[in-house]
């Protein structure tokens, strides 16, 4: 049987025929289900239901793209980003890697992509693949993170056939079967702890960046960014001391460390990574892969590229996702010029519109006592605000001459509006 897959945007609303649409149900919906601080939290990314008022059925999609069944091995849709034009293309993978260039940012990266493993996966071709890019460019850009501040070091069990001498506690077993029963009386199979860098979690990410290799010398569209090749370039002399010999049944040793925060996000990647490709590296070759169901999520990312470009200029003074009493701000920054509040919304409409909703958000939260308290500012006086949003005819390509407080809302006082360009494919920077 032959697979339909329909191609759209984001945060689109369009009328399908019924015979583009041949489905057994009236309605579909599909969500980004996520844990965020604690709490489960969905995101909306499609829906289709049936038109009321004339033939056919009423697509919907929401801040994600992505890949996924509207009916499994009939129809399919795949959701690009909804700046896309047939003139130019959102290079997503780029917006992570700029935010990446800040090891901090990195554990922020968690909840960005979720992929369904239960559901059959979808052929497409190699070129059309969204879903491995952005796994490969998170994974380097955490594993930069752990080079950074330097692989962890613990303790591992090492099974290996001593002669002469007997370390740690002999495996019976092992010692009867390839040593006893071939006459080799004077050795024995042991098993003992060493202290190094071959432990379960190094090799792991070890393997997993034997497939990115391989994928990269294939995937010349990522491979030829220059983001990519300093990423895995300064990453692969640090393992070099590390095995890439791994049993998947090892996967239960793992256990996380407060300190190597990033351990658990990279081990999570290096996981999809490997499952992604079967198991096996040569899969990385084939130019027909079979996709599982994903969706990413680009409002998130885009606030992750925002505060790239924030943390680019102001470094430590911009603070991501202040929380207080349940208000979570997107960004705090406190210099000697800027004392704001600055929310990032993923908008193209504040071009030329505004949306009063947002407005009353973030001067909310910009009313807070502990917000006062941080920035040093005197009650009474107004706290400035700021709208950060996608523009890609007039945005600004980066932040570090710009007067944030150069576009003021109109009707309102303080509140000010900032367009940023997104990169785009094939467009050097």
């Amino acid at each position: 049987m032959s697979i339909k897959v329909h191609h759209y945007q984001e945060h689109e609303n369009r009328l399908l025929s019924e015979t583009d649409v041949l489905l057994s149900k009236d309605d579909y919906q599909g969500w980004f289900s996520k844990t965020h601080r604690g709490k489960e939290k969905k995101t909306f990314c499609y829906s289709l239901t049936k038109s009321l008022e004339a033939p056919g059925f009423w697509l919907k999609t929401g801040y994600c793209i992505g890949l996924d069944w509207l009916e499994p091995g009939k129809l399919a849709i795949n959701v690009a980003p909804k700046l896309n034009t047939d003139e130019q293309q959102v290079d997503f993978v780029r917006m992570l890697l700029s935010a990446l260039r800040h090891s901090e940012v990195a554990p922020e990266t968690h909840n960005l992509v979720l992929v369904d493993w239960k559901s059959p996966p979808i052929q497409i071709e190699q070129k059309q693949d969204l879903l491995t890019p952005f796994l490969v460019a998170e994974f380097l850009g955490l594993l930069k993170a752990i080079v950074k501040k330097g692989l962890k070091r613990s303790y591992y069990s090492i099974d290996r056939n001593l002669k002469n001498r007997v370390k740690g506690k002999i495996l019976v077993g092992k010692s009867v079967k390839y040593n006893l029963l071939q006459n080799k009386k004077l050795q024995n199979y042991c098993r003992y702890e060493e202290f190094g860098l071959n432990n379960v979690e190094n090799r792991l990410l070890k393997k997993a960046l034997l497939f990115v290799e391989r994928y990269l010398s294939n995937y010349q569209q990522l491979a030829n960014q220059k983001e990519i090749k300093p990423i895995f370039n300064y990453i692969k002399p640090a393992f070099r001391r590390v095995s890439d010999k791994f049993d998947f049944n090892e996967l239960k040793e793992i256990k996380t460390n407060a300190f190597f925060k990033e351990y658990q996000g990279a081990v999570r990647l290096a996981k999809l990574i490997i499952r992604r490709f079967g198991y096996n590296v040569a899969n990385t070759q084939k130019q027909v892969v079979p996709t599982p169901v994903f969706w990413i999520d680009m409002s998130k990312l885009f606030e992750l590229y925002v505060l790239g470009l924030l943390k680019d200029r102001f470094q430590k003074q911009v603070r991501f996702q202040y929380t207080f009493y349940g208000n979570e701000l997107d960004y705090l920054l406190k210099t000697k010029d800027y004392q704001m509040v600055i929310d990032a919304k993923y908008k193209p409409k504040y071009s030329n519109d505004k949306d009063d909703a947002d407005i009353r958000q973030v001067s909310g939260y910009a009313r807070l006592k502990k917000i006062y308290e941080e920035l040093d500012v005197n009650r009474g006086a107004v706290i400035d605000c700021l709208i950060i949003y996608p523009d890609q005819e007039n945005g600004k390509i980066n932040l570090l001459d710009v007067n944030l407080k150069e576009v003021e809302i109109p009707h309102y006082f303080d509140v000010y509006k900032l367009g940023v360009k997104l990169p785009l494919m094939n467009e050097s920077r």
